[in-house]
């Protein structure tokens, strides 16, 4: 269940970076350091989230 909960965690932050990548790019300027390093975040994000997806999805067999 620990996984379950931090999976939500995890979906939820993404989803906010997301957005924030999306205002700062509409934003324009030269903000282009921080956008960097949402989208490093970001993408780190989504490698724990397949992690912890594999882990909860059994291995099926065919």
């Amino acid at each position: 269940m620990a996984l379950v909960a931090e999976l939500a965690r995890l979906r939820q932050e993404h989803g906010e970076l997301d957005s924030q990548v999306a205002a700062l790019e509409a934003q324009g300027g030269g903000i282009q350091l921080q956008l960097q390093r949402l989208k490093k975040r970001k993408l780190a994000l989504k490698d724990r989230i397949a992690y912890i997806d594999d882990r909860l999805t059994p291995d099926i067999i065919a």
